[in-house]
């Protein structure tokens, strides 16, 4: 998920030209769009890309043609999906918001430690978030057509944990300030490295622990490694898929309407894959050997406990309306 994908500074020329187009389709124009997804062409948020596109074009009886291109073929980098189609490098991307923070520190507020514990309460922070993500690509030139989330996240170590004090010690990978400082709380020990290292890393003793996804664990096949995994959704994160906004201003009324319709239909269902797409990497866990299993909840508690400290000092940064945003959440989950 966190993973880059790049291409030469050659393509960009091309692509500012080559992205919208229109080509004769009887009496009206058929509509060409360009979709760039930084993800592999297997990844579920590349097949809800893809399926997007194909419903749009059943619905605009083929006047709208979106064509994906996964695994960054455009050139466009995933950490700058919103600047490049805001600009109109491209005219259409599915990004990760948190991965393009550098345009509003809002965009990482999923990934606040322990904040969100399920998908029903993830459900209820979008709610009061969603408004404050769509202002900001608007400032950015862009409209969001659907916001879609990646599947759990887990601690996957080396040794049964039971208790918080399992944690203390153990060597966790950290990618930035943020994941230091909620590791820190926790009382382990963070090591910040790439992801290039961290599997010798994990086989000469230096790591001990890596917090990340169920997917992330089988395409590098932890289980060489680790033995247990425990699913405590530290983090969550989510992707959007977005049109620049003059793009879309080209596109008739009747164009748009269907385009928000297709989106807002198929977003439950693209919500669903990500259940799905979980629930499968899991088994293949399991298959392969590993102790997969929630993070027991007196655990948990006691790591939401230590951490929320965090979730105002590094809301504050973001703004009032986050702050209000975040308030207006907690109130309503309890938290």
């Amino acid at each position: 998920m966190r993973q880059l994908l790049s291409f030469g500074r050659w393509v960009r020329p091309v692509l500012a030209t080559g992205m919208f187009a229109l080509a004769s389709l009887g009496a009206s124009a058929q509509v060409k769009l360009d979709i760039s997804v930084p993800w592999g062409p297997n990844e579920f948020h590349s097949l809800n890309a893809a399926r997007f596109a194909e419903r749009v074009k059943q619905e605009t009886k083929g006047e709208v043609v979106m064509t994906t291109h996964p695994g960054g073929t455009l050139g466009v980098k995933a950490n700058e999906s919103l600047r490049s189609i805001g600009e109109g490098v491209v005219p259409m991307g599915d990004f990760a918001l948190f991965q393009n923070a550098s345009r509003g520190a809002v965009m990482a507020v999923e990934t606040l430690p322990f904040l969100v514990g399920d998908y029903d309460q993830l459900k209820t922070m979008h709610k009061y978030f969603r408004p404050v993500w769509e202002g900001i690509l608007a400032k950015s030139n862009q409209k969001a057509l659907y916001i879609v989330p990646w599947p759990n996240q887990f601690f996957f170590v080396k040794k049964p944990l039971a208790t918080v004090d399992d944690l203390k010690g153990l060597k966790m990978r950290s990618l930035d300030k943020l994941t230091t400082d909620w590791i820190n709380r926790l009382g382990m020990t963070p090591t910040q490295m790439n992801n290039l290292e961290i599997l010798q890393a994990l086989g000469s003793g230096m790591l001990d622990g890596i917090p990340t996804s169920a997917g992330t664990a089988v395409a590098q096949k932890y289980w060489d490694f680790m033995k247990y995994g425990y699913m405590t959704n530290h983090i969550w994160a989510s992707n959007v898929m977005s049109i620049n906004l003059d793009t879309w201003k080209k596109l008739t009324p009747a164009q748009q309407a269907t385009i928000e319709r297709v989106a807002k239909e198929l977003e439950p269902t693209f919500w669903e894959n990500s259940k799905q797409d979980h629930e499968k990497k899991v088994a293949d866990l399991k298959a392969n050997g590993m102790n997969i299993a929630p993070a027991p909840k007196a655990m948990v508690d006691e790591m939401v406990k230590r951490t929320n400290p965090l979730w105002e000092v590094y809301a504050k940064p973001m703004g009032d309306e986050a702050v209000a945003a975040l308030a207006a959440y907690r109130k309503e989950i309890g938290k």
